[in-house]
Order: C-alpha cells, then sequence, then structure tokens
C-alpha cells in the first residue's frame, strides 16, 4: 500500500469545498493558488456560475418514504457508484506532487471517472495504468497537428475508453491573476516568487523532492506545450477526422451553444459536455447551469450530456442533474482538497459530497439518480410568479398578501 494511502483517516482539515479552498489558500504559494483559484477577465464568469447554482432552488418533499438512496449511475456504458468524478485540469501537479496518483487512485477505489488532460502531470500511459476503466483522457489541439493526433493514439493503445476533445480554447484568455503573479510554465524564479515559495517551505520543499512538474506529454526537445498557443485547429473538419480514429467513445467538451450540440451529435459524437471553463476563457459567458435545459432540449433526452463548471458542493451536483446532466465533475475542489490535506482531503471532500448528496436525495423524495429531474427544482421566477400571483389573490379578496 502506498505511504499516501495509508492516510485515509478523515481529514482535520477538509469538510467540504469551501474549507478545502480555505485551507489550500494558506497552504499554497499565491503563485500557484491563484493560477488554480482564478478565472478570465473581471472573474464575472467564475462568479457568475455560482450565483447560478444558489438562485436555484431544489424542492423538499415529505412522506415519500425515499429511506435508501443508491447514487450508482451509468454513463456511456460504464457503470460508477457515484454521478460525478474528477474534470481534466492541466498541471495538477502543482497542487500536490502526486495530484494525478492520488486521482486516480480516489477514482479506482470508489469507482468514479477521472479525466487526465493532455497538459496534465503525468503520462498517459501512467495515469491508465493508475486508474484503469475510470481514467478517461482529454485532447488539447496544439500545433503541430501530427503531435496531436499521436497522444489519441497513445490513448487508443494504451486501453482508454473514453476521448474528450475540448473546443473551447480558440485562443488562450488573460488571466489577471497569473500575469500580476508573473505564472509562466516553465517557472522563472525572480524575486517575488521565490519569497512567496519561500514562505510556503512545505509545498516547496515537496515540489523540490518531486521536481517541477510539466507537462510531461508533450517533447521536451524545442517542441513542448506551450501554454497560450492557439487551440484552434479543433475544428469541424478535426472533429469529422477525429471520430473517424477514434475507436472508443468520443466527448466534445466546451459546448454552450444549443445549435453547436445538436452538429455535435449529427458528426456521430457520443456525447456533449456543457462547460465554460469554470470562467477560465470567457468573462462574460452565461452560467453554465443555465445552458444545460436549452443543450438539453436540443438533444433529445437520450443523448449523453456531462457537465462542469461552478459545482462546489452536493446540492450543486443535484442542480445540474435536476436540469438535465448526466454525469457531473468537479475541477477545482479536488486540487483545493489535494493541497489541504493530500490523500485524506480528497477522502473526505469525497465522502462529504456523497453523504451530502444522498441527505439532499432524501428530502427531495427521491432514492435513485434515474429519478431525479425538472421536478426536482424551483426556478427563482417560480417563486417570483407565485409570489405575485398570492399578493393578487389576496388584493381582489381585500386582504393583505
Amino acid at each position: 500500500m502506498d505511504k499516501e494511502d495509508r492516510k485515509l483517516a478523515p481529514s482535520r482539515r477538509v469538510y467540504g469545498c469551501a474549507s478545502a479552498r480555505t485551507t489550500a489558500q494558506k497552504k499554497l504559494p499565491k503563485l500557484i493558488f491563484d493560477f488554480i483559484d482564478g478565472a478570465a477577465g473581471r472573474e464575472t464568469g467564475l462568479k457568475n456560475n455560482q450565483a447560478a447554482f444558489d438562485r436555484l432552488k431544489l424542492k423538499p418533499r415529505v412522506l415519500s418514504k425515499a429511506t435508501q438512496q443508491s447514487l450508482a449511475t451509468e454513463f456511456l456504458g460504464q457503470s460508477y457508484n457515484q454521478p460525478f468524478g474528477i474534470a481534466p485540469m492541466g498541471m495538477c501537479n502543482l497542487s500536490h506532487p502526486r495530484a494525478d496518483y492520488l486521482m486516480a487512485q480516489a477514482a479506482q477505489r470508489l469507482k468514479f471517472p477521472v479525466a487526465l488532460s493532455s497538459a496534465g502531470s503525468s503520462s498517459i500511459e501512467d495515469m491508465r495504468k493508475w486508474a484503469g476503466d475510470n481514467a478517461w483522457f482529454q485532447l488539447y489541439v496544439t500545433p503541430p497537428m501530427d503531435h496531436s493526433l499521436s497522444l489519441v493514439q497513445r490513448a487508443q493503445d494504451a486501453g482508454y475508453r473514453n476521448l474528450i476533445l475540448t473546443v473551447d480554447v480558440p485562443k488562450v484568455s488573460r488571466r489577471l491573476r497569473d500575469i500580476k503573479n508573473g505564472f509562466q510554465m516553465p517557472f522563472k524564479l525572480r524575486t517575488r516568487q521565490f519569497i512567496d515559495f519561500a514562505t510556503h517551505p512545505i509545498w516547496s520543499l515537496r515540489l523540490l523532492a518531486a521536481g517541477t512538474p510539466k507537462p510531461v506529454n508533450f517533447p521536451q526537445n524545442g517542441l513542448g506545450f506551450d501554454r497560450d498557443a492557439s487551440r484552434a485547429m479543433a475544428d469541424w473538419d478535426f472533429l469529422d477526422r477525429l471520430r473517424d480514429q477514434w475507436q472508443g467513445n468520443l466527448i466534445v467538451k466546451g459546448v454552450t451553444a444549443p445549435e453547436d450540440a445538436l452538429r455535435i451529435k449529427s458528426m456521430g459524437a457520443d456525447a456533449v459536455y456543457v462547460s465554460n471553463h469554470g470562467g477560465r476563457q470567457l468573462d462574460s459567458v452565461p452560467a453554465s447551469i443555465d445552458l444545460i435545459r436549452p443543450i438539453r432540449e436540443a438533444v433529445g433526452r437520450e443523448y449523453p450530456v456531462a457537465f462542469d463548471s461552478g459545482v462546489r458542493d452536493a446540492e450543486d451536483i443535484l442542480k445540474a442533474l435536476a436540469r438535465g446532466a448526466d454525469f457531473v465533475m468537479l475541477g477545482r475542489p479536488n486540487l483545493f482538497a489535494l493541497a489541504a490535506d493530500g490523500a485524506a482531503g480528497l477522502e473526505s471532500l469525497y465522502a462529504a459530497l456523497r453523504y451530502d448528496l444522498s441527505v439532499a436525495m432524501a428530502q427531495i423524495g427521491v432514492e435513485t439518480i434515474g429519478h431525479i429531474g425538472p421536478h426536482n427544482l424551483i426556478e427563482e421566477t417560480q417563486m417570483m410568479t407565485a409570489h405575485t400571483d398570492a399578493a393578487t389573490s389576496a388584493k381582489a379578496k381585500g386582504k393583505k398578501p
């Protein structure tokens, strides 16, 4: 058993997403925390993602006999123990030197998907070995094209069943926190960054012991990963080509327009992945949770839809499922939990999410994931309409509302 795997007693630092973030902010250098936490522009997209969840209310039901909740679900022909997993994120090992491995181990142990980004800190082959069939691979299409296609072939050869093509980064946005902090890859230590690292010695010593993380799936011969390179080569023609090459399930991520979702479906993709990149690309993009319903209406009830962006607790997961998502992925909370308390932090985060999701399901009167739907939600507009109707009715009867 791995040393980190022995440390699976409940974390005293992580009780959920919020506590994980608070502790991570204390333990990580500002440069690293802001890289994980930040977003594009004024970060209104990031804030709107979470605010939209807050505006959406669940409808409690009573006397329903919903005593036994099952979180088991199926997505793209695979069975999972819960309807949520780990979204693809680049350079995860900046949060913890063994982040990719620990997330893979958690996914294997608890049976949920973990997606490795092509800009990840670990190799395609290692992640497949660690997570087994729970491993998904996410592709950024960057020049040269031959290299991008070689990543697809490596994933095919390694036995991956699910490939995510991310299409919402035609040009990388400016993230003002990163610019202010001087974040760049590879790291260039100047006085300010040196002081930042020196005042966070535990993180810095771990980094020195493990080696500086880098996108290992890119060649290090001068043709390595360019974080700022255009990814606009992922166009409709490429999607058609990729569908011909990839033999497994093909998921297209970053979909926000119903007409794009419908075209993607018609081209043979197996699922769309509704996401606004956590607000990290377009600051004025609508909240992702508000985009699920029109996309679901466009592609139909039976077509698989995954979702991420703004999810911060179990009730957010439930709301996304009720809006029409079939599966939910979490990004930043995983890295915060790892930064806060390693494997124990991640374990505690998922234990809290699973328990809280079962409680929320009991409150709305459902026992299985398949029974969750729009009927479990109360829209803010519905509440305003109900209040207006009540006031109008009371006024008509000569009473105070």
